[in-house]
């Protein structure tokens, strides 16, 4: 139990981050700006069920505006700050990289300093899996070199990372940053590969499969991400740590594994692989299983299943969420 600032509250891990606190009876101040990065409905569904708890505060906010982080800022100051506030995704930060520099390094500067002059003495940040360059040997550590990413939100993330270390080195704050890989499950990104097919192909729309479908990713079901934050709060000094299932499976594989759940079959649409994607991600977890005592419990069928379910309970309107490219 506890108060915490979680700030990306009606985002995908923030949302259910929030959930975990307040079922075990914390207090949770959330932040959100509810910007139009993907379809808003997802991220107003996800608000509405943490608005019917009592025990949560939620603003209106973006953490990019300082003047209205110290304006909505609890006077009796939070346990910790669990900032999951972020412009995500490889793609569009190529097409917008100010946004992501911005957001991403503006507004975790804005927190750092504030947990610095009110007296916060822990610090969780998100980071990505998008930092392991096309050279890292697999599976990734956390002590591999990440200085040369592949996209502006891989850099913009490396650099809050930076700046999280000075903060614990100069100020003492304590700091937890937990680098995830490819998270999914009910209520995900809409610009995400999982929702986009489980979508395309109950619709029977053409799935727009970038690259020749054998590149590999490490998923991680949403609720293993969430304990994991949680297990992070604890008092670890400075740590990266991988959140991830070590467990990397081809493109290709999911695809049939939803086609089999859907009982429909997906009209692939093959394009050239995306810039700034790299071709495999791998977790080395044995970090988070030494300091966390985590490790993923949801396998890919069940994960898969339960996004596939989610999907045709919610389909009315589900079914309209835009997964264009943005």
């Amino acid at each position: 139990m506890g108060r915490y600032l979680v700030t990306g509250v009606a985002g995908f891990i923030g949302s259910r981050v929030a959930e975990l606190l307040l079922e075990g009876g914390s207090e949770v101040h959330g932040l959100d700006n509810l910007n139009d990065a993907y379809d808003p409905a997802l991220k107003q569904w996800r608000l509405e069920r943490l608005r019917s708890r009592a025990d949560l505060q939620f603003d209106k906010v973006d953490i990019v505006d300082r003047e209205a982080l110290t304006a909505v800022w609890n006077p009796d100051s939070y346990d910790a700050i669990i900032n999951l506030a972020a412009r995500a995704g490889v793609r569009p930060s190529v097409r917008e990289p100010a946004l992501y520099i911005e957001t991403n390094v503006l507004g975790t500067l804005n927190l750092l300093e504030l947990a610095r002059e009110r007296g916060v003495a822990k610090f969780v940040q998100a980071s990505t899996s998008s930092l392991y360059g096309a050279q890292t040997p697999r599976p990734f550590r956390e002590d591999a070199a990440i200085g040369r990413p592949l996209s502006p939100y891989a850099s913009s993330k490396g650099a809050a990372e930076m700046l999280c270390h000075n903060y614990h080195y100069l100020h003492g704050l304590d700091v937890s940053i937990l680098r995830y890989f490819t998270v999914y499950g009910p209520a995900g990104r809409p610009d995400m590969s999982i929702f986009r097919f489980i979508q395309w192909i109950a619709e029977d729309n053409p799935l727009r499969l970038y690259g020749d479908g054998e590149q590999e990713r490490d998923f991680t079901f949403i609720d293993d991400i969430a304990r994991g934050t949680l297990a992070a709060l604890k008092p670890l000094g400075y740590e990266v740590i991988n959140l991830g299932s070590d467990h990397p499976v081809r493109m290709e594989h999911v695809i049939s594994l939803i086609e089999a759940y859907l009982e429909q079959p997906a009209r692939i649409e093959r394009l050239p692989e995306a810039p700034g994607d790299v071709r495999a991600t791998w977790a080395d977890i044995g970090k988070a299983r030494e300091l966390l005592g985590w490790q993923p419990e949801i396998s890919l069928e069940e994960g898969l299943k339960a996004s596939v379910d989610w999907y045709m309970a919610e389909r009315a309107w589900a079914r309209s969420v835009d997964t264009q490219d943005l």
